[in-house]
Parts: C-alpha cells; structure tokens; sequence
C-alpha cells in the first residue's frame, strides 16, 4: 500500500530539513502542511524552505495561493490529497510536513461535514474583523459556541471567522458538527513529530526570527501593510510589525513579541501534537537513522 510519511512537531523544531532528507532517501517529494506557507506574498515571515534548504526536493503547495483569496481547511485537503495521489503512481512513499493541526488532521481523518455558509455571512464576519478588531469576534464565539471558544487559537482570526461563520449560517455551535469519525484513505500513514528541548526550541526561535529580520521581514511587512486586516496576513511576525508601523511600538519591543509569541504558539503545536497520540515522538538524529537502517 502506498505511504505517507508525516513529518509535524512545533515551529522551528527542524523538520524542513529533516523532512528534505527523508524525500532525499526515499527518492520522493514533499507536501507542505503548513497553513501559512501556501500564500505566495509571505515568505519571510512564513519561513518558506528557500531552493537551498529543499536541496532540489520538489514541494508541493507552497506558494500558490494569494492572500487576497480564502483558503480554507477543505481546500488544502482537496490539493493535498490530489498532489499525494499523484505522487503515489511514481513514488511509494510521500513525506507531508507542517506543524498545521488542522490540516494534517484533515489528511489523516478526513473533514467533518459543515453547512454551506452564504458569501455574505462570509463577508460581514470580515468586516467585523476589520471594524471592531478580533476581540469581538472572540467575543461572539463565547456566546455561541463556549466549547469551541475554549480549544481554539483565540488570536487566530480565520479559526474564528470559519466557526463563526458556521455558527451564524445554522444557527448552531461550530463544536456540534466536528467529526466524531475518521475516514479511511487509500494509503497507510506513519505519523513522526518531532522531538526538540525546550531551551534549545526557545534558542532556534530567537535565532529565526533574528534571521527573518536581517532576511527583510519589515520590508516584506510594509509591502502587506495595507492589507493587514486579512485573515491571511494577520498572523504572527506580521501582526506584531503592523503595529510597529502604525506606532504603537519601537521596532525592538515588536521584535521581541514576535519571538514571544512564537514561543507560544509553539507550545500550542505540541499540545495538539500530544494530544492526538497517535505521534511518535522523536529527536531529529533518531529519524534520519530509522530512515537510513
């Protein structure tokens, strides 16, 4: 049977390259999951493995979609699971990495069944967003769906425009149509996350996010200021310098949010990563010699 090599874990806990040389070894390609990389206007911020660090592996959904379009869960799943069944008819083994729950859970479990949701439900939950800012929208999960509101990244504002926009299209909580069935796919699937000390962790963020700076990062956000309300852009590294350019703080203060808030996000991956238990936990020098072995 055809595999799919899954490889996840926190940010900056290297598994662009420990996914590159696993492609390399297995003589296949890559499938991105990670649900910023897929905007071809982010770059810097998003970490996108440059040709360098891919080493003239082919990966597949990154870059290809444009801010200005929505981009959801179910998307991704329909493009992942056509790259990976293309992939499969040359290649036995695939390798998917990103630390997007979200979007490994789809390709692994499939998506629950949602309601259609009207363009202009879409459209007036956006302009909330971009009128009254992201805490009425964090406010107005609360009232309508307290469970959802309870496991959801609160400073995500398309998790919270997508449940909104369920809720508001039923007239029921986002939580009650989440699946409580997985649904089989025609290829078996090994799930590694990957293991990184916390100091260590905490170490290669500062040093990205320092790298990201002299990369060019607040130029790539001056170039994205104008759009800053999108879904897409509003997210960390950006987020923190938008607020630098519209003054509410020195260029040091938004750096260090940004590594600050990185480490937290960091710490939600491997929550989530843990809590679904069907990972292997592994450090980055154990994968390469169960590949090689």
């Amino acid at each position: 049977m055809p595999h799919l090599i899954i490889i996840g874990g926190p940010t900056a806990s290297g598994k662009t390259a420990v996914a590159v040389e696993a492609a390399r070894l297995l003589k296949t390609e890559l499938v991105n999951a990670d649900s910023r990389q897929v905007y071809k206007e982010m770059f810097i911020g998003t970490a996108r493995p440059t040709e360098e660090e891919l080493k003239g592996i082919s990966c597949h959904l990154t870059g290809h979609r444009s801010i200005h379009t929505p981009y959801t869960t179910a998307d991704f799943e329909q493009e992942a699971l056509n790259a990976i069944s293309s992939l499969h008819k040359e290649h036995e083994h695939v390798v998917m990495a990103g630390g997007t729950g979200l979007y490994i859970q789809a390709i692994c479990d499939g998506l629950d069944p949602m309601p259609d949701v009207p363009e202009t439900i879409r459209e007036d939950i956006q302009h909330q967003l971009e009128t009254e800012g992201i805490e009425s929208l964090q406010k107005e999960l609360l009232e309508k769906d307290p469970v959802y509101h309870a496991q959801v990244d609160l400073q995500n504002p398309r998790r919270l425009i997508r449940a909104l926009e369920v809720c508001r299209a039923s007239g029921k909580p986002y939580s009650s149509f989440r699946k409580k069935t997985t649904t089989e796919r025609p290829f078996r699937i090994t799930r590694i996350a990957l293991l990184a000390d916390r100091e260590e962790l905490y170490q290669r963020i500062d040093q990205r996010v320092n790298a990201m700076m002299e990369k060019g990062l607040l130029n790539e956000a001056e170039s994205l200021f104008e759009y800053r309300t999108l879904p897409a852009v509003n997210t960390i590294g950006y987020r923190e310098l938008f607020l630098h350019l519209e003054g509410h703080c020195s260029l040091d203060e938004a750096v260090e949010k940004i590594k600050l808030n990185t480490r937290h996000y960091a710490k939600r991956q491997m929550t989530w990563f843990r809590n679904d238990g069907r990972f292997t936990w592994m450090y980055a020098d154990e994968v390469m010699q169960r590949l090689e072995s």
